[in-house]
């Protein structure tokens, strides 16, 4: 017969405990292993009241947020909601089964306030950083950039040209955070010094945000998302915020470099980088200044359309400065012999390059090489000598390494979206913004030293 279900008196006490109901093969108990925020208090200490009623523990918050971010729950009031009903999540933030929940809008307050005023969340970012590197992860001689687009929180309904949107006559005082802190980034070369070309379109909640089609689609508003990456196992040593444009993506990586240098020590041996970083004046940053190899196609709109020879086809001759066609012939700056040599002294400035009337005239290959023109000429520019270094990177054994390498970081993007849910922004304004990109790419350090460097279980 079907039986009935035994309703018992309920116990008077009851004895819990959280430490054997969370698995030993968890993801929370690897991370937590390598996660250290026991110093939190002390490095907010100035920027707490002594007196006043106590206020919410601050590794508690950031252990929420770093609970959310990694498993992505990215609505504050729903991660509350989250932690109050799960044990292991309770377990990771040091909270017993009595203890209460932080309110939702705590986060928002310590956000703005204490959070940013300290730069804690790039301090707990460094930290895993540190981590990595303490646990081998980083080998330190190949670093690879790049960036990815992350929709803003705005519409385009509430948007308008910017000539009729005048930011410089908005009072601060009156005038919404996200505007706020635009008004503050004008100068930064992230933000508003990154290009004197004005969009299209500028939002009214964050006109910091870019007005984009770089998806070859319709377009958005937009900010970019700069990861700098270890290749040897996709550690991400730093992380930046900026315009979706290319100058401020370059400035972003210029910055990250010698940010990574300064806080950890590490300068790579060489880059690897798409496209979008091969212009010339960030090729001489690269090779001339800093002393890295640029595994980076290089900019060249040197390539005819027309069917006829491009600058490619000609042999660059180092040594005797000119360039040599496919028949033979040389192309010169100049054939002039001064009595002041230093008036023909090779240097850093852009030269035209050409051949003489009588060898264009009587060559068999013209209709390839000049059809329109007595004579075919070439243009050098000033870097010139830098952008041919990096095509023979480009060309080298090692490149197809480099990239296949330089693959990690575009992994590390699909997975920020499709797994941790930042497709589209919560937070406005450049701090905002900021503070996003930094929990997640902490979050997936946490994730990545959870996998490679598990929490092995006790024998039983």
């Amino acid at each position: 017969m079907m039986g009935l279900k035994q309703e018992a008196q309920a116990a008077l006490f009851y004895e819990f405990s959280l430490e054997e109901h969370v698995p030993q093969d968890h993801p929370l108990r690897s991370i937590d292993r390598h996660l250290d925020l026991s110093g939190i208090r002390g490095y907010l200490s100035d920027f707490y009241s002594h007196t006043g009623r106590p206020s919410v523990d601050p590794e508690l918050m950031i252990r929420m947020l770093l609970v959310g971010y990694c498993f992505g729950i990215r609505s504050e009031r729903r991660l509350c909601e989250e932690v109050h009903l799960n044990l292991a999540y309770r377990w990771f933030c040091r909270l017993d089964l009595t203890d209460s929940i932080p309110d939702h809008s705590t986060f928002s307050k310590n956000r703005h306030g204490r959070f940013r005023e300290s730069n804690l969340l790039r301090h707990v970012f460094e930290m895993t950083v540190a981590r990595c590197i303490e646990e081998g992860l980083v080998g330190g001689q190949g670093f690879a950039a790049d960036a990815s687009l992350i929709v803003a929180d705005v519409q385009k309904q509430n948007s308008s040209n910017p000539e009729d949107w005048e930011e410089r006559a908005v009072r601060a005082e009156e005038a919404p955070r996200a505007v706020r802190e635009y008004l503050d980034a004008l100068d930064d070369a992230a933000f508003g010094a990154a290009s004197e070309t004005k969009p299209k379109f500028t939002a009214h909640a964050d006109p910091a945000s870019q007005w984009t089609a770089a998806r070859k689609g319709p377009a958005f508003f937009a900010y970019s998302d700069n990861y700098l990456i270890d290749t040897d196992h996709g550690i991400i040593m730093d992380v930046d915020a900026s315009r979706s444009i290319r100058q401020a993506e370059v400035g972003a990586m210029r910055k990250m470099i010698d940010r990574t240098e300064e806080r950890f020590g590490l300068k790579p041996d060489w880059v690897a980088a798409d496209t979008a970083y091969g212009s010339a004046d960030n090729l001489v940053w690269l090779a001339l200044k800093r002393k890295i190899l640029p595994f980076i196609p290089a900019f060249d709109h040197s390539k005819r359309n027309d069917g006829t020879w491009s600058r490619s086809d000609f042999t660059w001759d180092e040594e005797n400065d000119r360039y040599i066609c496919p028949e033979g012939k040389e192309l010169r700056h100049t054939r002039r012999n001064y009595s002041d040599p230093a008036r023909n002294a090779p240097g850093l400035k852009a030269k035209n390059y050409g051949a003489l009337k009588s060898d264009c005239r009587d060559c068999p290959s013209k209709p390839k090489c000049c059809p329109n023109t007595d004579t075919r000429r070439i243009r050098r520019e000033k870097y010139e000598i830098v952008r041919d270094f990096a095509r023979h990177c480009v060309a080298s054994e090692f490149n197809p390494t480099a990239q296949r390498r330089r693959k990690k970081v575009e992994m590390l993007f699909a997975h920020l979206k499709r797994i941790l849910g930042l497709g589209r922004l919560r937070l406005r304004g450049p701090c905002g913004v900021q503070d996003e990109f930094t929990l997640a790419a902490t979050a997936q350090n946490l994730r990545k030293l959870a996998k490679l460097k598990p929490m092995v279980p006790a024998a039983g």
